[in-house]
């Protein structure tokens, strides 16, 4: 079904799912296009982030973020053109980034809403490289990782939109970059095309033997985005001193209780203490929010001069959007996963 002119579908809330998400997690509705008042712009959605945060913001447990309640719009960053507007600073036909959700249509009084202008060279982009995944990537080396060329830097979920970036930018600054992927096609593309020194199939037997082989001087700073069974295999090989900028647990996502297996976490305590590792999570604008103008002037930089490759996953429809975010969570997702939500004119 295309997007229409007269009505707006949205996608809202309509059970917490336990464990994955499934067809009965989210609900598409119908209604009336929204007017604007004054103060106000009607917005158009017409590329949809699909991120893995989400799956945290369907769960009503303690987080930092306020659960999606029942009945109401997922939600999700955007870029958007302009319907509508009785908002100054806004045009009609302006493009914009924002938080709008996952639905065809939104009003805004312009809070939390920065304009890419009349014509954006890549305007989905902002949802990736030069969104908040590029800056999550950014702001989560350099102010946690502390890079020192010369050093060796893992990654997880290598060829995602966070940990590509995290990987470029290390090769940037002198460092030793192994990233860590599922599948040959996906470490296959994180060194031929992003230029990483080497990457290992986390899929494939032997991967922890793998790894060790991969990071012959240790590991000096780990990006970790998974958890799981591949922090099992980094842990051991961490250096003294090493650093540990934790951006997401996706392997544990759709967990309903603690994992099997004898507890260890006196272990991973006395290694963190015996070792001096470094270990902090962070929310990227909460935490350096400061820096956004900063980050956007260097990756638009090397974005520019071609130092970043960036890869997209564009998905056409709104009514492909629940599919496509349960395959997110399972690993089928290659390179930034975007919906395509209606046309760009």
């Amino acid at each position: 079904m295309p997007q229409s002119t007269t009505t707006n579908r949205r996608f809202v809330l309509a059970e917490r799912p336990r464990g994955e998400p499934d067809e009965r997690t989210l609900r598409l509705e119908t209604g009336a296009l929204p007017e604007p008042s004054e103060g106000q712009m009607l917005l158009r959605t017409v590329f949809l982030s699909l991120d893995p945060y989400m799956r945290g913001r369907m769960s009503d447990a303690p987080s930092y973020a306020a659960p999606v309640e029942i009945g109401q719009t997922m939600v999700g960053g955007t870029v958007s053109r302009v319907v509508d507007s009785k908002l100054d600073g806004f045009s009609k036909g302006d493009w914009v980034v924002g938080f709008t959700g996952w639905q065809d249509y939104a009003l805004s009084d312009g809070k939390g809403i920065t304009s890419l202008g009349a014509n954006p060279s890549h305007p989905s982009w902002a949802l990736g490289v030069t969104g908040m995944p590029g800056f999550t990537a950014w702001s989560g080396l350099n102010e946690i990782g502390k890079p020192k060329a010369g050093e060796t830097l893992v990654v997880a979920g290598a060829t995602g939109p966070v940990g590509a970036t995290v990987g470029q930018i290390g090769k940037i600054l002198g460092l030793r970059v192994v990233g860590i992927a599922g599948g040959r096609e996906k470490c296959a593309h994180a060194v031929d095309t992003l230029g990483f020194d080497a990457c290992i199939d986390y899929k494939a037997d032997g991967f922890a033997e793998d790894l060790k082989r991969a990071t012959p001087k240790g590991i000096d700073i780990y990006f970790e985005n998974v958890g799981g069974a591949v922090f099992d295999a980094v842990a051991p090989l961490l250096n003294t001193g090493a650093r540990i900028p934790l951006c997401g647990l996706i392997a544990q996502y759709n967990a309903t209780g603690l994992p099997e297996g004898p507890d260890r976490l006196g272990w991973l305590m006395g290694m963190f203490l015996k070792k001096r590792i470094t270990v902090r999570g962070f929310i990227v604008f909460d935490d350096f929010g400061h820096l956004y103008p900063d980050f956007a002037k260097e990756m638009g930089g090397w974005v520019e001069a071609g130092k970043i490759q960036y890869r997209e996953e564009m998905i056409d429809g709104l009514e492909e959007a629940p599919r496509a975010f349960i395959g997110l969570l399972r690993g089928e997702a290659f390179g930034k996963r975007v919906i395509r939500v209606g046309p760009d004119d």
